[in-house]
């Protein structure tokens, strides 16, 4: 579920966010608003994000504290680790 590069960007963009729009959401992720939505089901079917309409809106959130947490590891990989002072 994680291995699509398309679901972590869409992942990345709630994780900032916090509740988003499902087109700020797809333009965030560079991606259009059909293939962002279905790539969004599928991240609701697996209980990792939720949903809610606001009016016409459709909010996702994510639901699953381990996701948050391997996106922050992830980040954490990713960037260039710190100097420490003395070392």
């Amino acid at each position: 579920m994680l291995a699509s590069d398309a679901r972590l960007r869409l992942l990345h963009a709630m994780a900032i966010g916090g509740e988003v729009r499902a087109g700020e959401l797809a333009l965030a992720a560079g991606m259009t608003q059909q293939a962002a939505s279905n790539h969004l089901q599928r991240l609701v079917d697996r209980r990792i994000c939720a949903n809610r309409r606001v009016g016409a809106a459709i909010m996702y959130r994510i639901v699953d504290p381990c996701v948050a947490t391997l996106l922050n590891y992830g980040v954490c990989l990713a960037e260039p680790p710190c100097r420490i002072e003395g070392m």
